[in-house]
């Protein structure tokens, strides 16, 4: 396992009541209501699940990534650009597991170019890296 060898940023988050309670971060930029969705069998209530939140911290991230991979490469990247990431959620022999795909929009980018953007960005966002091994990552291009 690789360790990083600089923290540059750190965040804390405290979830309270479970799937059906809150999660805040300690700076107060972070307060959200959970609920446990219908299919889990819960209320479906107003609330945001753990689910939504992976897939909002994955889909931005790995955008800034292909921005980055842009740089790099000097490529522009639109800014109608978007990642949509579907993520699912299964049973395995003991538990759960997460699907996820990432849909990447990069309009008026050729697809070839494209297609070596999101494998750059694949490889150097931390989501990535953290479902690597663990996540089947589907990586689709509109």
């Amino acid at each position: 396992m690789t360790t990083p060898e600089k923290i540059i940023y750190s965040t804390e988050v405290t979830a309270t009541g479970g799937r059906d309670g809150k999660a805040s971060s300690k700076d107060g930029k972070l307060a959200v209501s959970l609920s446990v969705p219908k299919e889990f069998g819960g209320p479906g209530a107003d609330g945001t699940n753990p689910e939504q939140l992976f897939g909002a911290g994955y889909s931005a991230c790995f955008l800034s990534a292909i921005k980055l991979m842009g740089r790099l490469n000097r490529v522009a990247i639109p800014d109608q650009s978007t990642v949509t990431a579907r993520i699912g959620v299964g049973t395995v022999e003991v538990g759960y597991m997460f699907t996820a795909e990432l849909v990447v929009d990069l309009p008026g980018v050729p697809r070839e170019t494209a297609e070596e953007l999101v494998a750059g960005a694949h490889e150097r966002c931390p989501f990535s890296r953290a479902t690597l091994g663990n996540v089947d990552v589907k990586l689709t291009i509109a």
